[in-house]
């Protein structure tokens, strides 16, 4: 596969990004004290956790998703917050809610704000699809802008912040679908299979024994900040950034989109999906170890960026076609650009 022309990163940030390379490889090493396999699932994770963008997981019970995400908090040195999204959970349940305290400098009462699990560095909201809309769109503002405004008033949360939320995709009695509007916010959707017979035994064994792991915290919280800023300078090649774009584009319904898509698909991709390529694709590239992004980078990452954002029609759902199906159709049928490199 061919690469995009590379492009110099200026020099003040070659230590930062050996560091991110070294990190990543450190952090990688932390995780296998406690996670087995899924290599390509925890590089989604730390990709979106360097991209400043957050994840949605998808896998049966017993995948290891909750664990993933607890432990990547632990060997980070990040506060975690889990929230089990239930039927009767309220917002309130989510940002915090105001409380009548009596303040003893007066002898008379006050609003207190209390602040609530959504005050954390990696948020977990486990089986998000459980909970009504009112409480899922309680994590928009935070996802989006970082911060949350109760009773009018808004309170920032501190950075890094992230949401990794999870789905189960075989009970689907009593949910309540993520709106595409929400979903769209989501950098990723991540998707844990089983894992081999080998990892498997590995893991079963791991779990009936006595465990203690420790972890080392080879990166913090403000290295991930850092991060995030040098990964919105590497510079991307122009025919880079028109190959993500035109990959979008192809996945809309139109004129001049393939047969394909024209047939299966409702709706495509919006702007947040080249966008999401792109910081991915630098994130990417940085982690391994390179200083600019290559067209490999792009179709790496097109399945978790694209999956979530393409909504299939009733044709494409009574012929049994997948959204995989139609993102490896697309990757086949978008060429990869020639010029400029």
């Amino acid at each position: 596969m061919t690469t995009a022309a590379r492009l110099p990163l200026p020099s003040d940030d070659l230590a930062v990004a050996e560091r991110l390379s070294a990190g990543y490889r450190q952090i990688l090493s932390e995780l296998r004290k406690v996670i087995v396999g899924q290599d390509e699932v925890i590089e989604q994770v730390f990709i979106s956790l360097v991209a400043g963008g957050n994840a949605l997981l998808v896998g049966v019970p017993g995948l290891a998703k909750t664990l993933l995400i607890h432990t990547v908090a632990q060997a980070l040195d990040l506060r975690f917050s889990r929230i089990q999204f239930t039927p009767d959970l309220m917002p309130s349940d989510v940002t915090g809610t105001d409380i009548v305290q009596d303040d003893p400098a007066t002898g008379g009462r006050r609003l207190v704000f209390m602040r609530g699990p959504i005050f954390a560095n990696i948020v977990l909201a486990d089986e998000i699809n459980r909970t009504p809309p009112k409480t899922q769109s309680a994590l928009l503002e935070a996802m989006q802008e970082h911060r949350v405004t109760v009773q009018g008033r808004t309170y920032e949360l501190t950075p890094p912040f992230f949401v990794f939320a999870t789905q189960n995709p075989i009970e689907l009695e009593g949910t309540y679908p993520l709106p595409e509007a929400q979903l769209d916010r989501f950098m990723f959707e991540v998707i844990l299979d089983y894992l081999v017979e080998a990892e498997e035994i590995e893991v079963v064994k791991r779990t009936t024994s006595v465990q203690a792991p420790q972890f080392s915290h080879a990166l913090t919280g403000q290295d991930i900040v850092g991060f995030q800023d040098l990964v919105r300078r590497v510079p991307v090649a122009e025919a880079v950034v028109r190959y993500a774009v035109h990959l979008a584009r192809q996945s809309r319904p139109g004129p001049d989109s393939p047969d394909f898509i024209r047939q299966w698909v409702l709706y495509g991709a919006s702007v947040r999906a080249p966008q999401s390529l792109i910081l991915g694709g630098k994130a990417r590239a940085l982690i391994h170890g390179r200083h600019h992004v290559s067209f490999d980078d792009i179709r790496a990452l097109a399945h978790p960026v694209f999956r979530h954002r393409l909504l299939l029609n009733f044709h494409a759902q009574s012929e049994r076609v997948t959204t995989e199906q139609v993102i490896d159709r697309l990757l086949e049928a978008v060429p990869v650009p020639r010029s400029g490199l």
